[in-house]
């Protein structure tokens, strides 16, 4: 792109081009950082992790927090689970914009998504075979 809206949420282009145009290095920055933080807080809603949920899942497995009482629970989570799904975003989004500042092969957003896919399977994989070392172990004592 070279110019209008798409211009300035794409990443520039090389180091230079960071320092000649620093209001589209700036732009970019602010609107990955915006956008990631935004979804962070948006995907603790859709994921199951919201305040509601996790209160709900803590009284149903009992799970109580010393000094509260159980209907507090909610609105304690509350000042801390949408600030720490927000910051986890600002984290990703900032790690993506120095991937696509450093010039990384591909895009820090494809770098990013190569990263979680492989770490997703590598937790797949010990998942299955800490249950098959658990069958194996059983059978020796």
């Amino acid at each position: 792109p070279v110019g209008g809206l798409a211009y300035y949420i794409s990443p520039p282009a090389t180091l230079s081009d960071m320092f000649h145009d620093p209001f589209h290095a700036l732009f970019y920055l602010m609107f990955t950082l915006t956008a990631c933080a935004i979804f962070g807080r948006t995907w603790t809603e859709v994921s199951g992790t919201s305040v509601r949920d996790v209160a709900r899942q803590m009284r149903e497995n009992q799970v109580v927090m010393k000094g509260h009482r159980d209907t507090a629970t909610a609105r304690v989570l509350g000042r801390y689970i949408p600030i720490a799904a927000a910051l986890g975003g600002i984290c990703i989004g900032f790690l993506t914009v120095v991937a696509d500042y450093m010039g990384a092969i591909g895009t820090g957003t494809g770098i990013l998504l190569t990263v979680t896919i492989i770490y997703d399977l590598y937790e797949a994989f010990m998942r299955e075979n800490t249950a098959d070392f658990s069958a194996i172990m059983k059978q020796q004592m």
